[in-house]
């Protein structure tokens, strides 16, 4: 019974990681994809905005590798990447709240920061 437990929680554990390096990588990719659509000579907000979601997809892109590694060991160092992405991923969102056009970028960065806090607490 125990193996079989064990089996299941590792299995519950590889889903749960799987389902957060994929939302990282569409958090990554919607977020390059709307950066590169902002004008680079525009306005000093819009600068920042369009920097603030080139930062999200560079820490996105970094947690989703480091999920991806089969000997992802340091428990410790993953859960501060997992922080450090969640926290990215909402001042993303709010960078770009309200923006025309965002729904998609809010979205993915919305998700993957649930999906963060989801890993964290299977982490527990």
């Amino acid at each position: 019974m125990t193996s079989t437990t064990s089996q299941q929680d590792l299995y519950r554990f590889l889903e749960d990681r799987f389902a957060c390096a994929q939302a990282c990588a569409e958090c990554a990719r919607v977020c390059v994809l709307r950066a590169s659509l902002l004008e680079p000579d525009g306005t000093d907000e819009q600068e920042r905005v369009r920097r603030q979601g080139i930062m999200c997809a560079e820490v996105c892109d970094v947690t989703c590798r480091l999920l991806s590694e089969q000997n992802c060991q340091d428990e410790a160092g993953v859960r501060v990447q997992l922080e450090w992405c969640r926290t990215v991923c909402l001042d993303c969102a709010r960078g770009y709240d309200g923006r025309p056009g965002t729904d998609e970028l809010l979205a993915a960065c919305r998700s993957c920061a649930r999906a963060c806090v989801d890993f964290l607490e299977s982490l527990d």
